[in-house]
């Protein structure tokens, strides 16, 4: 990184919240500027505003990486192509993202590939180093037909009170898709429980992705949240739905319009209440899909989701079409099914030549990764399916 974009990321990391950026470097960031002029102001219960304190990608293809595959048993370019989506959490004073990485193998199509969860590791959450290896992969295990030859997706983090790390992500084998859980003790080495709605019963045979674990912040940092006695988790993309657990491991989906309502045995998706799902004209006119893991907050239960735009006449013209933005939405704190408001434009869209040319060309800022570090928000994000990005917003709350 050139001396001078670093001098301005730690200048950026410095200003109190809510300070504006000073005249000197208001042209590096000219893109975010100007959304920011143009935004209306955010409510008090939202994170932002966002900006870009990175003129490039922060973490990058590695064509020359090798890995023996334990499936394959040979050396493979396990990051050769493309390396995005990342889950976020601070250790020891330090940021771990853990990003999803997809070799070269398969076919040119997005998503045919092979991808692992690979490790970058940070002291000021800008700057990161690479691990070699990845961390988290299909193997010959119990969840190898969930999980060969397609791979292990678009993680997620969330810190148990006990230490553990809990990862959510998309099992995919090419053919069918569901959320995994898997947890660790030290980022490392990880357990695999397989499906987060069961292997059987009546959500066994749905195919769905993107689960955020709700958190609450604890001496800055963030942990898992209960509520009344459970853990939460919204899910889904297309439609966004809620479940809970009591143990972060084994989540039973909501069925009930309140949360808190006595349920039923479960009877299957079609039960189960949609709380967020598109609007025509707005970004995420395609669709949403949960982004990091969420917080609950004084406000209420904050989700930061990943807004897709419809590719027809019901699209944001402001958007390509098809591009990712990130969006906000309150749920109540007491009824996590109860939605609250919800932000009418996204916080951060595709700008960046980086964010608009990799593998997925309408653009993206995928969101997956939230943190509070140095007293500041930081966001990780893909970007075009090809990079890794980061935004930063004062901490308000």
């Amino acid at each position: 990184m050139r001396t001078s974009t670093l001098v301005l990321a730690l200048l950026l990391a410095s200003l109190p919240a809510g300070a504006q950026t000073p005249a000197a470097m208001q042209g590096a960031l000219p893109s975010d500027a100007a959304v920011a002029a143009a935004a209306q102001p955010l409510p008090d219960w939202a994170i932002g505003p966002f900006s870009r304190p990175m003129t490039e990608p922060i973490v990058r293809p590695d064509p020359k990486a090798r890995f023996v595959d334990p499936i394959l048993q040979k050396p493979v370019a396990w990051q050769a192509l493309h390396t995005f989506n990342p889950a976020a959490v601070v250790r020891h004073g330090r940021v771990y993202l853990l990003y999803r990485a997809e070799d070269d193998s398969g076919s040119m199509q997005i998503g045919m590939h092979t991808s692992r969860i690979g490790m970058a590791v940070s002291r000021d959450g800008l700057h990161f180093h690479t691990l070699p290896e990845p961390v988290f992969y299909p193997a010959a295990d119990g969840q190898q037909a969930r999980e060969w030859p397609g791979g292990v997706e678009d993680p997620r983090i969330v810190e148990a009170p006990d230490g553990r790390y809990i990862l959510t992500y998309t099992q995919w084998n090419r053919k069918t898709y569901s959320i995994g859980i898997a947890v660790s003790r030290d980022l490392r080495h990880w357990t695999k429980y397989g499906p987060a709605l069961g292997a059987t019963g009546a959500y066994a045979h749905l195919l769905y992705k993107s689960g955020g674990i709700v958190t609450r912040l604890e001496h800055n940092h963030l942990v898992a949240a209960r509520i009344q006695g459970r853990y939460w988790m919204y899910w889904g993309e297309i439609h966004i739905r809620l479940a809970s657990s009591e143990d972060l491991i084994h989540w039973t989906p909501v069925e009930t319009a309140s949360a808190l309502a006595p349920q039923a045995p479960l009877q299957g998706p079609d039960h189960a209440p949609v709380l967020l799902e598109h609007r025509a004209g707005s970004f995420d006119s395609g669709f949403p899909e949960v982004g990091p893991p969420p917080i609950l907050t004084d406000k209420g239960i904050l989700l930061l989701y990943n807004g897709k735009n419809a590719a027809d006449a019901t699209r944001d013209p402001a958007l390509d079409p098809g591009a990712y933005a990130v969006g906000e939405a309150l749920f109540s704190a007491s009824d996590p099914a109860q939605l609250q408001a919800r932000l009418a434009q996204p916080v951060l869209a595709p700008q960046q030549p980086w964010e608009r040319s990799g593998q997925y060309a309408a653009g993206t800022t995928f969101g997956e990764g939230l943190v509070l570090f140095h007293h500041r928000w930081f966001l990780y994000y893909g970007s075009a399916d090809s990079y890794v990005g980061v935004a930063v917003a004062p901490q308000t709350h």
